[in-house]
Order: structure tokens, then C-alpha cells, then sequence
């Protein structure tokens, strides 16, 4: 079994740069290292639906054929608030979500995870945007996500459709 790590939100402050500075350099927020294991990985997006465990199912296939990693990505729920109060743009809210670490037990617990070196991220904010920017840090080969079904991707759009449209890597989509 390889393990996991968490990270902290995507949507934490930023530091402001000093105006005094005689450096621009100094302005610029560092970049996250990452181990080098993960470099060129597989990305998959995975909330602990029946899609997305088919996603994590494909993504290990896949992370094996290619000897690489594989960046487990969850995303914590952010929602309009326009949902709740119907009126007023919408604005995001926080959502309290609890089940990264109860979905971080349970792949430490998972066998099937045990052929491959595998890394759980937290992350809140739009899943599309997250999903993308993990990617870009990591220099993941491809991102793979489940299908969406139900109502929430009717009305919103699907995850799957608007990450495909905006990503600069492939995406693989498993119905």
C-alpha cells in the first residue's frame, strides 16, 4: 500500500506582494514540489460514486500500462447560494465536507491500491477548474473522470463535458 497525503485547499490566501520590494521575484507564489513518483501521472477525479470508483478503476489500469503515479483528486463541495436564497448572482459558499478523510481511510484500506503509488488531494472550488489545476502541477498525462447522471448534471452541466472543453491534457471519460 502506498499511502496518502492531504493538501490544503485550493482557495486559501494568497501572500501580497510588497510594492517595496526590489525584487519581482519575491511577488511570485511558490510552486508546489512535487515527488517526482507523481511527475507525468494519471489524474482522476473521485467522490465515491459508482462513476467515479469506475473512473479510479480505469485510472489504475492505466497509471500501471504507463509505470506512473496516480493523483487521487477530491474536491470538496462549494454550492451557489443563489440554490438556497433564488435570488442575487450567484456566490459560492463553503460546504463543510467530512468525506475526504472517510474516503481517505477507505483507499488506505483498499487492496486494489496496492499496485500502484497513489497520492489523495483535497481541494475546494469548481471540480473542473481543480481537476485542471492539479493536472498542471503535477504535469498529469491525462485526467479521468466519471460520468455525470441526474438531475445536478442537467442543470449545471457535466463535469466530464465542461472539463473536456477547457483542459490542456487529455481527458478520458468513463460512462
Amino acid at each position: 500500500m502506498a499511502g496518502h497525503e492531504f493538501f490544503e485547499p485550493a482557495d486559501r490566501k494568497r501572500p501580497v506582494a510588497d510594492p517595496t520590494a526590489a525584487e519581482p521575484e519575491a511577488a511570485e507564489e511558490p510552486r508546489h514540489s512535487c515527488d517526482p513518483a507523481f511527475k507525468h501521472g494519471v489524474v482522476v477525479g473521485f467522490d465515491g460514486s459508482m462513476s467515479s470508483e469506475r473512473a479510479l478503476a480505469y485510472a489504475i489500469g492505466m497509471a500501471n500500462r504507463i509505470r506512473s503515479g496516480l493523483i487521487i483528486v477530491h474536491v470538496a463541495n462549494r454550492l451557489p447560494t443563489t440554490v438556497w436564497a433564488g435570488c442575487e448572482p450567484p456566490v459560492f459558499v463553503d460546504v463543510p465536507d467530512h468525506r475526504t478523510e472517510v474516503l481517505g481511510l477507505e483507499l488506505a484500506c483498499a487492496e486494489y491500491l496496492s499496485e500502484v503509488p497513489w497520492i489523495l488531494v483535497e481541494r475546494g472550488g469548481d471540480i473542473c477548474h481543480e481537476l485542471e489545476e492539479v493536472g498542471r502541477e503535477y504535469e498529469a498525462d491525462a485526467i479521468v473522470v466519471g460520468s455525470t447522471h441526474g438531475l445536478v448534471g442537467r442543470l449545471f452541466g457535466s463535469v466530464a463535458g465542461r472539463l473536456a472543453k477547457r483542459a490542456k491534457r487529455p481527458v478520458v471519460v468513463i460512462p
